[in-house]
């Protein structure tokens, strides 16, 4: 007994004299830690017989209890001195002002989103959208892919197990194309469209992801030909890239959903190792980039989607949203675009007040 209350003494006054956290963590440590004093009596509970247990047991858990509480009491005490302190002494200069908060940014592909959107609403296109999920009917039949096509193989589209209600396969859509027959359906002729969103192909390099970004214009019309097309591209490119001397090459290509179907080249330089579009390719120092591919809309389709390709024409173009993005403010690495690196879109992306007007540039300062 004299030894338990000599150690009371002795802990619960040297736990109200400590002057400081670091003083009173190590009486803690001393007294109940591990090694501790009074854990070291804890122990020999073990060791005796039941009739010193049942003596000992309640003095050695009164002593562990008060000792826990007179620490938990002084700490409180000098927590409030030391903020007490603090109060005393710290003081907030309301005349400086606040500090920066952390601001987000808006992600290149949604910025050129918004800059495509904003120059083909002045044209008198809308905007229409699609599921992404789609069935191979919208996809490639109702396009004129036929069953043996390439792009309907397993390398390049990514098919689910799954059929529709009419036992179609079902996919994640190759192109935003199918969206241009779901309006044509919806809403008839005369029409005018763009379709922008995700599409998906099983390809990936620096230059291709298995996600990206597409957007494809549709107009459906009477007496609508090659003309109409060519300066509804003409007019985009300029706008989008801001310059007047936008130079474009039409080459004869094959889609199996237009007829005739055109490559679109744009003239370019290289300006200190960054490709810049503008100017005649055949001029000394430029050259020619295949952009975008486009053409009149094939009678077929026009007949999948209901309609007389007789009374109506039309035609259809598509271009990569990443890769305009690219083009326009300087990015080589597709692949860049899906990483997750703050730091890329800290340095790439837009303010959420640089929203694109043709009035004010449709461009912004990244």
């Amino acid at each position: 007994m004299t030894d338990l209350d000599q150690l009371k003494t002795d802990a619960l006054t040297r736990i109200e004299n400590a002057p400081d956290a670091a003083a009173l963590e190590a009486l803690r440590i001393e007294f109940l830690g591990k090694q501790g004093s009074i854990s070291g009596l804890m122990k020999t509970l073990g060791k005796m017989s039941p009739e010193e247990r049942q003596v000992q047991g309640p003095l050695l858990n009164g002593l562990r209890t008060e000792t826990t509480d007179a620490i938990a009491a002084r700490k409180a005490v000098l927590e409030d001195a030391e903020l007490e302190a603090r109060l005393a002494t710290e003081s907030l200069d309301l005349t400086l002002p606040a500090p920066a908060a952390p601001r987000g940014s808006v992600h290149p592909v949604s910025q050129v989103m918004d800059e495509l959107a904003e120059i083909f609403a002045d044209l008198g296109f809308s905007v229409a959208t699609g599921p992404e999920i789609e069935d191979d009917w919208h996809n490639f039949t109702a396009l004129n892919m036929a069953e043996t096509h390439p792009a309907r193989a397993m390398h390049d589209t990514f098919y689910f197990p799954d059929f529709d209600s009419d036992g179609r396969r079902m996919l994640l859509r190759t192109h935003t194309s199918p969206v241009q027959i779901r309006a044509m359906v919806d809403q008839g002729a005369p029409l005018r469209i763009i379709a922008p969103g995700r599409v998906y192909r099983s390809d990936s390099d620096a230059t291709h992801t298995p996600m990206f970004h597409q957007i494809e214009g549709l107009v459906i019309d009477r007496d609508i030909h090659l003309g109409h097309l060519k300066w509804t591209l003409e007019t985009f490119l300029k706008a989008f890239f801001e310059r007047d001397d936008i130079v474009l090459r039409l080459r004869p290509s094959y889609f199996p959903f237009t007829e005739p179907s055109v490559e679109v080249d744009v003239g370019w330089q290289d300006v200190k190792g960054r490709r810049v579009l503008g100017g005649d390719g055949d001029a000394p120092g430029h050259g020619w980039m295949e952009l975008l591919g486009s053409g009149m809309v094939n009678r077929r389709v026009i007949e999948m989607a209901g309609l007389d390709p007789d009374e109506w024409q039309g035609f259809a173009f598509g271009v990569g949203v990443d890769r305009l993005a690219m083009l326009k403010y300087g990015m080589d690495d597709l692949r860049a675009f899906f990483d997750g690196d703050q730091r890329w879109l800290d340095h790439y992306g837009f303010s959420a007040f640089d929203q694109p007007t043709l009035s004010a540039g449709v461009g912004a300062s990244a």
